[in-house]
């Protein structure tokens, strides 16, 4: 059976929601890791975060990669490819552009400020900032001045991937239909070694800049789990044999993040280097461990989160679904903006840690709401519009029993 679902799937909303619910502990966790740079850093740093970090760092990014190419293969039967389309470039570019002209400036300012580049007085820096020809802080320049999407570098490689794919559907269709007949494990073994070869060829030669036309590592990840998610979308029997192997996957991918762990403590570093068996055994551990996690995400939300208990009637998640791209779109500055404000307090790190979380949790609340009673405000800020909404909040939610 290749047909996609025709109605939402409530384990794929809310594998979306805490995905990005993840963004926010993540960026937080950026303000106090250690060696890992970021806009801002609280004085006092710690590498113990890191172990906790590397906990989600392989693969959260690509699991928000393989829930888009999910959602874009449900959705393409209800549109046709033009009209699909339009709505992405509505709901994607237009947000992606607020965000660079107006949410992402405080991080930048005060990026800035920390490394005391420039002068204060915002509303100057701004006018700079969005003028292509600046000759403020020339040396980080990129071909649009200082202009740049930072955190929201995630939409416009969604928005490229679903333009790419999008007159791809019948061949897709087609392809997922033949390999109804294949085991879903050579599949998973196919995407791991197309994985491991970006690994050993491109990674290195390319590493990750975010600035889409030189990224061509994260491209080779990033689209071949885009490309993964469409085509489980369309094979329902892969997707319906997920959750029985979810105990083997939540193994694999406890180990390959303890080997993670342990290689950043340095246990390998008695191993030869330059030994290219090792070499080639660890990038196909590393590979398994963000595959394995995939697995383990759409495998447990299967089983469990198609009938939330403590959400029977979906409300919570409708709203949380509506609220998601909002929320992305303001999140990180937030976060950058309650550290900077909160640092002349000199609390304690942990108490300031759980107030940097609260702030931003609680400023994005805020701010969808005032958002999405502003229908100018929800358009440029990626909020569902009225129409989607009320038919999202009425669709009726398929029942799928899983082994």
């Amino acid at each position: 059976m290749t047909q996609p679902y025709q109605q939402r799937r409530a384990d794929l909303d809310w594998l979306r929601i805490a995905a990005f619910a993840l963004l926010i502990l993540y960026h937080c966790g950026m303000y106090y890791v250690a060696d890992w740079g970021w806009h801002v850093k609280n004085s006092q740093t710690y590498e113990w975060l890191q172990d906790l970090m590397k906990l989600t760092n392989p693969w959260r990014m690509s699991l928000l990669f393989l829930l888009g190419g999910m959602a874009l293969a449900m959705a393409r039967p209800k549109f046709s490819g033009w009209t699909l389309l339009r709505l992405r470039s509505s709901r994607l570019l237009v947000p992606l552009l607020f965000g660079m002209f107006v949410v992402v400036v405080p991080q930048v300012y005060f990026e800035a400020r920390s490394q005391q580049l420039i002068e204060p007085g915002y509303l100057q820096f701004w006018w700079q900032y969005i003028n292509p020809n600046t000759d403020l802080l020339r040396e980080h320049h990129s071909p649009i001045g200082l202009l740049t999407w930072n955190h929201l570098w995630f939409i416009p490689y969604l928005f490229c991937y679903s333009v790419l794919l999008l007159p791809l559907h019948g061949l897709l269709q087609r392809l997922a239909t033949r390999a109804g007949s294949i085991p879903g494990w050579l599949f998973a073994t196919l995407l791991i070694a197309l994985h491991l070869w970006a690994v050993w060829t491109l990674r290195d030669a390319f590493p990750s800049t975010h600035a889409l036309l030189d990224d061509w590592y994260n491209h080779a990840k990033y689209g071949l789990v885009f490309v993964a998610g469409y085509l489980l979308a369309l094979q329902r029997q892969w997707w319906a044999a997920l959750p029985r192997w979810r105990y083997g996957f939540l193994v694999t991918a406890l180990l390959g993040y303890a080997l993670l762990v342990l290689d950043n403590h340095d246990v390998f570093d008695g191993l030869d280097d330059d030994a290219i068996g090792l070499q080639l055994l660890f990038s196909l551990c590393t590979v398994l461990n963000h595959w394995a996690w995939l697995g383990v995400a759409l495998a447990f939300a299967a089983q469990y989160l198609q009938q939330p208990a403590f959400d029977p009637a979906g409300k919570i998640r409708r709203y949380a679904s509506a609220a998601i791209l909002p929320w992305y779109v303001l999140h990180q500055t937030l976060t950058v903006v309650f550290a900077v404000a909160l640092q002349p307090l000199q609390l304690n790190d942990g108490l300031e840690a759980m107030l940097l979380i609260s702030l931003t949790v609680l400023g994005c609340g805020l701010g969808y709401e005032i958002i999405r009673r502003q229908p100018l405000l929800n358009w440029l800020a990626g909020g569902m519009p009225a129409h989607q909404l009320q038919r999202t909040s009425t669709a009726p939610q398929p029942v799928t029993k899983t082994a």
